[in-house]
């Protein structure tokens, strides 16, 4: 094996100095690059502009993807995938540039090129679909417009050949009614056949390197099995090259070749797929692996990365990863790591050639570090006792019979009801005290309208039949005062956080809204003591109480929509997609502290999800949802094990799985 160490920084304190090293003289670059190769980026430095600073969104990024082979970009939001996707493109904001850097497409240097000639090589050479088709495609031309105007841009076809082979593409990517949808706007289709559209954009000029940033983000699961079926066939039809970026780790098991996990603005491991699954080096990757959430680790917390990605405004003289590592030692808060490499060869894409197998940037790894200075790799977790699960009540809290929701269709200027849209459609179930029931099917079958539906949030807009029961007492037939007073004992946590946080409200302003409407029997005094208990429950400093919502993360947003739904002491909070966004260490925070709160509180939880891989972990019952009907319902152990339903055969056999079932 040979060893070979980069880019090393000297002390903390003396930005001059250097950091010893051994060098092995076949260079890095050298092991990266290859006649294989389509792609190639060496040394990429990108900033951005900001009020913050300079933020230096790149740091000395290399990567390379060779001939009909899928690259894997992952890590969690902020660490630096996107950009660098639109660094290779060329598509950086105004704010943002190259620094320094190279980058070669078949040899091309296209940093260099004039826009002119890049605008040739995007879409011809080069294609990327973008993580939002919603905010990606024009909502003013028909699909088909968009995907001819590629066409005649990049190949010689005009005029009804254009259109003819638009139709092709759309059939392709599986478009039902290829010769009618291509005269259809945006808006007039679902998300997964604005996600086939997207592809077909960008893969109808035949392209030999395709970028797809995030493609599957938010879809269903049989959506999104279908979208990286279709990714699959076509990138062996084309025997393109493909970067996949994405912080599903199951969708790169399934999908990559080769994978590259990113953390602020640098690579830290690379490696073959299946090496990278079954020895992951890097104590970031080691984590992500331990947060990710399945039915083995049901009764033991999941082992939440704490902390988040440091600001790129920083002046990094050290380990970045140190302040949430468990094995970082004195020595990784006073020098940067370099990537060290295991020479080898490996089979990649189409053809075989040497390569660094799996570079790691920690000190772990570094051979020059005498033994005492070299930190420890992270221990084998203990899964230790498992926690005591929630005793069931044989008296439901909450029993739904039958429950019907009907959305009026209005035509005509009377605006007349000339028929009904049944968005839920005779729905029964219940949960007992302390108990989860996971809610799942794709997206449109009705699962959030049937959580509205229980908090009686739907009344102005549809007809609603059926019995809810809380406690025995039907909400349904509830008015005026009598439903206020109801109100305490159900809540409901939004699955965007961002638009379900008032931004001109402080966080103190926010969670105090529901008391003062609530709990009228708590005073002002009463009302601050509370919501310093509350701050702590969900992890939250007690100074951000006069902080507004855009001035937290992601998961930490979600960490107030939480505390807001316990403000008022629920006995049910109806769960809606609350991780489905997130990456996989806030995703784990956040499960922690679900069940770490029924746990001491007793709470229930209706949990709407799409993610298996949460109900596995979280849920005591489930229930599938197809169309407004539940169609199977039973103990999550039952359903999941020994599904009796196709529908439910199929949502399981769709499931990108870390390893075989």
């Amino acid at each position: 094996m040979s060893v070979v160490r980069e880019d090393a920084h000297g002390p903390q304190d003396d930005p001059e100095a250097s950091y010893p090293m051994r060098v092995d003289p076949t260079s890095a670059s050298a092991l990266l690059r290859s006649d294989l190769d389509i792609l190639v980026a060496e040394q990429l430095h990108v900033a951005l502009e900001s009020d913050a600073g300079l933020v230096k969104a790149l740091d000395g990024v290399r990567l390379s993807v060779a001939r009909g082979e899928t690259f894997a970009l992952v890590g969690e939001s902020g660490c630096g995938k996107s950009m660098t996707a639109m660094a290779l493109m060329r598509l950086l904001p105004d704010n943002g540039r190259v620094d320094e850097g190279s980058v070669t497409l078949d040899h091309e240097e296209l940093l260099v090129l004039p826009e002119s000639r890049m605008r040739e090589r995007r879409g011809g050479k080069i294609g990327i679909i973008f993580q939002d088709p919603s905010t990606s495609l024009n909502p003013v031309l028909r699909v088909g417009d968009q995907i001819v105007e590629t066409i005649v841009t990049h190949t010689a076809l005009r005029g009804e050949a254009a259109r003819a082979k638009a139709v092709e593409w759309l059939k392709l990517v599986g478009i039902p009614e290829p010769e009618r949808r291509i005269d259809d706007y945006p808006f007039q289709m679902s998300g997964g056949q604005k996600q086939r559209v997207m592809i077909a954009i960008a893969l109808a000029a035949e392209p030999e390197m395709l970028i797809a940033d995030e493609p599957t983000t938010a879809l269903d699961v049989t959506i999104q099995a279908q979208i990286l079926d279709l990714l699959k066939s076509l990138q062996q039809r084309l025997g393109m090259a493909m970067m996949l970026i994405t912080h599903d780790l199951a969708v790169v098991a399934q999908m990559a070749h080769r994978v590259a996990l990113m953390y602020a603005g640098q690579i830290v491991e690379v490696a073959d797929a299946n090496e990278f699954f079954a020895r992951p080096l890097h104590p970031y990757a080691v984590k992500l692996f331990d947060a990710l959430p399945e039915s083995g680790k049901r009764d033991v917390p999941l082992a939440a990365i704490p902390g988040t990605v440091p600001p790129l405004t920083l002046d990094f003289r050290c380990c970045r990863f140190a302040d949430r590592c468990v094995a970082a030692v004195d020595h990784c808060r006073s020098y940067a790591p370099a990537l060290f490499h295991e020479v080898g060869a490996v089979r990649s894409g189409d053809g075989t050639r040497p390569v660094a197998t799996h570079p790691v940037r920690c000190f772990i790894y570094d051979p020059t570090l005498p033994e005492a200075e070299r930190p420890r790799p992270p221990p084998e977790r203990v899964e230790g006792v498992s926690e005591a699960r929630p005793s069931s009540s044989s008296i439901p809290l909450l029993e739904v019979r039958d429950l019907t929701v009907h959305f009026p269709i209005r035509k005509g200027v009377l605006r007349r009801t000339v028929g009904f849209v049944k968005a839920v459609d005779g729905v029964s179930f219940s949960i007992a005290p302390g108990r989860t029931l996971a809610l799942v099917g794709e997206s449109g079958c009705g699962k959030t309208t049937t959580g509205k539906a229980l908090l009686q949030l739907l009344r102005e807009q549809a007809v609603i039949g059926g019995e809810t029961l809380l406690r025995g007492e039907r909400l349904d037939r509830l008015e005026g005062g009598a439903l206020k007073r109801m109100r305490p004992a159900i809540q409901i946590i939004f699955q965007d956080p961002f638009a379900s946080l008032d931004p001109r409200m402080r966080v103190s302003d926010i969670l105090e809204e529901g008391l003062i409407s609530l709990r009228p029997d708590l005073d002002a005094a009463g009302r601050l003591t509370r919501l310093a208990t509350l701050l702590d429950q969900v992890g939250i400093r007690n100074e951000a109480m006069h902080r507004y919502p855009h001035e937290f993360s992601g998961g930490q947003r979600q960490r107030l929509a939480i505390a807001r739904a316990l403000a008022v002491e629920p006995s049910l909070v109806v769960c809606d997609e609350p991780t489905s966004a997130l990456d996989v260490s806030v995703q784990a925070q956040i499960l922690n502290l679900l069940k770490q709160l029924q746990r001491e509180l007793g709470i229930a939880y209706l949990f709407i999800t799409h993610n298996i891989g949460v109900v596995e972990y979280l849920a005591d019952d489930v229930a599938v949802m197809v169309k407004g009907k539940i169609v199977e319902q039973g103990s999550a152990e039952r359903v999941l094990q020994h599904p009796a339903h196709d529908y439910t055969r199929t949502l399981l056999a769709a499931v990108p799985r870390l390893r075989p079932a």
